[in-house]
């Protein structure tokens, strides 16, 4: 067993964690529908393992047993290798659950203010999710580098398609 299978186990089975993982992360277990049947060009398998609430479902990539990387697709059509497995996409999500606003150059001490403004209790809930999880919280500069390494093998072999009335309509790069 994997690595991110052993830890999606965990997740699972663990109620608290999936909770905190829900909130403040916006990496849910329970909504695991995507809002399309996607499929990938490769052919390689898409399993839903969460959801965010505006709709976008994270997909680990590959076969069961095996290092899958773990793919986001929105409900607006965009799509993103997020991480090379679920290992390193729970630590920055559980780290920055601002993901998608963290290689845009600005501050992540501002990121963090802004996300901070209604959710005072963010860093202690932050704090107590890492340490459930047993992962270290990776730096900025790292998680922004595997994010962007990660991202930049979406395409061709990771951007979804999905059935469509006159064809199948392939997702952009959300990056």
């Amino acid at each position: 067993m994997s690595a991110g299978d052993e830890l999606l186990r965990r997740i699972e089975g663990d109620p608290e964690l999936a909770g905190l993982l829900a909130w403040p992360g916006d990496f849910d277990i329970t909504r695991r529908e995507p809002v399309e049947d996607l499929r990938l060009p490769s052919g390689t398998p898409l399993t839903p393992i969460a959801g965010d609430r505006a709709g976008g479902t994270f997909f680990l990539c590959g076969a069961q047993g095996t290092e899958r990387p773990v793919l986001y697709a929105d409900s607006e059509g965009g799509a993103v290798l997020l991480a090379a497995d679920l290992v390193e996409a729970v630590a920055l999500i559980a780290t920055y659950p601002y993901w998608r606003d963290l290689g845009t150059g600005r501050p992540v001490a501002e990121l963090e203010e802004e996300f901070a403004v209604d959710r005072p209790e963010f860093l202690e809930v932050r704090a107590e999710l890492l340490d459930r999880l047993g992962i270290a919280a990776p730096g900025v500069a790292e998680a922004v580098r595997k994010m962007r390494a990660s991202a930049a093998r979406t395409v061709p072999d990771f951007l979804p398609v999905a059935p469509d009335v006159e064809g199948d309509a392939v997702y952009v790069p959300l990056w």
